[in-house]
């Protein structure tokens, strides 16, 4: 009961808004912290024969991202194209990283292993091949989404590329009207500069 004339201790408002801040601080260095160590091999993806594959495999190595489709027009001269930066910088250095994708005029209808199926014996494709996933939009997969926000570019048809250095960072994004052919020499060097490095590494 009070006295009368007398107020009520309060706790001075200054300890409220400093246990506000305090915690905000924390929050935004843990978030940071978060941010800072993902990169595209941080991700996980489930593979054609519905395996659950840590991106981390690919660490150290060069790769090109690509969301593939089997009814496009550009199906033919993309996959001839990929298999064969395949089989001249891979697998020790380069990688194809090959996702499904039938959100653009719905020209990957297949399943899985329909898909895996069309491009292993059709372009004797040597690359991975993951599950069927949306490459766009708010529904779009995780390592998707940090692809379009860490290259400013999001794929709007199929084909859509992202070369990633050996550190999981992009360095390169291209639509389908940029021939794979056209990435070669950004390739070449890229596997060329990682050869150095390792061989400089174990020189030491």
């Amino acid at each position: 009961m009070l006295r009368p004339g007398r107020l009520p201790r309060r706790r001075p408002a200054s300890s409220g808004v400093s246990l506000i801040l305090g915690t905000l601080l924390l929050l935004h260095a843990a978030l940071g912290a978060l941010g800072r160590g993902r990169d595209a091999y941080s991700f996980r993806a489930v593979n054609s024969r519905g395996k659950l594959v840590s991106l981390e495999k690919y660490r150290g190595s060069v790769s090109l991202v690509v969301n593939v489709a089997s009814e496009c027009g550009y199906t033919d001269a993309h996959y001839r194209g990929l298999q064969q930066l395949q089989r001249d910088f891979g697998p020790a250095h380069f990688s194809v990283l090959a996702f499904p994708c039938n959100q653009f005029g719905a020209q990957e209808p297949g399943s899985d292993r329909e898909i895996d199926a069309f491009a292993r014996q059709t372009y004797g494709a040597s690359f991975p091949i993951f599950s069927k996933i949306a490459v766009a939009g708010s529904g779009a997969n995780n390592l998707y989404k940090y692809l379009a926000e860490a290259s400013g570019s999001e794929p709007d048809w199929n084909f859509w590329k992202y070369l990633v250095d050996e550190d999981g960072r992009v360095v390169r994004a291209a639509g389908p009207r940029v021939p794979v052919e056209e990435l070669r020499g950004a390739v070449a060097a890229m596997v060329r500069r990682l050869i150095l490095k390792k061989k400089k590494k174990d020189e030491l």
